[in-house]
């Protein structure tokens, strides 16, 4: 895929939490018609639904939620948080680490595989979904070191 203006890497924290924002960004690009198809047919599944269900928050509320526009990304959290009860820095600790190796020796590993495979990008440094998506759009996670920010 293309580099996609509006989405960011799934490294990206928001508050305490990766991929929360990238999520985010996902509901607001497709409301505006602005994702592109590959990434409509996972939209509240997959990492999306893995996020709602780590902060108990239903998909389609958060969606509507989001696209009232009132909150910004921080508030956001803020109101899953509270609709979903407060997480310890040691959830978030683990959440993220989860996250951010998801593809690294599990059992995501042979989808990892097979998506590197179609994007062409067997000569890149991918070790993780979250490595995936960000070469797959343009970025290089291991020149920034992306899970370090």
């Amino acid at each position: 895929m293309p580099s996609i203006p509006g989405l960011r890497s799934p490294y990206i924290k928001v508050g305490r939490i990766v991929y929360f924002g990238r999520m985010l960004d996902k509901i607001r690009l497709h409301a505006r018609v602005a994702l592109p198809a590959g990434y409509t047919a996972n939209l509240g599944k997959g990492f999306d639904g893995r996020s709602c269900n780590f902060l108990r928050t239903n998909y389609d509320e958060l969606k509507a939620r989001t696209l009232a526009g009132d909150l910004n990304d921080e508030s956001l959290l803020d109101w899953c948080l509270t609709r979903g009860g407060a997480r310890s820095d040691e959830e978030c600790e683990v959440w993220n680490g989860f996250m951010q190796k998801r593809g690294w020796r599990d059992e995501g590993a042979e989808i990892l595989a097979k998506r590197i495979r179609e994007s062409a990008l067997e000569a890149k440094p991918i070790t993780t979904m979250f490595d995936y998506l960000d070469f797959d759009e343009g970025r290089d996670p291991v020149a920034t070191r992306a899970w370090e920010q």
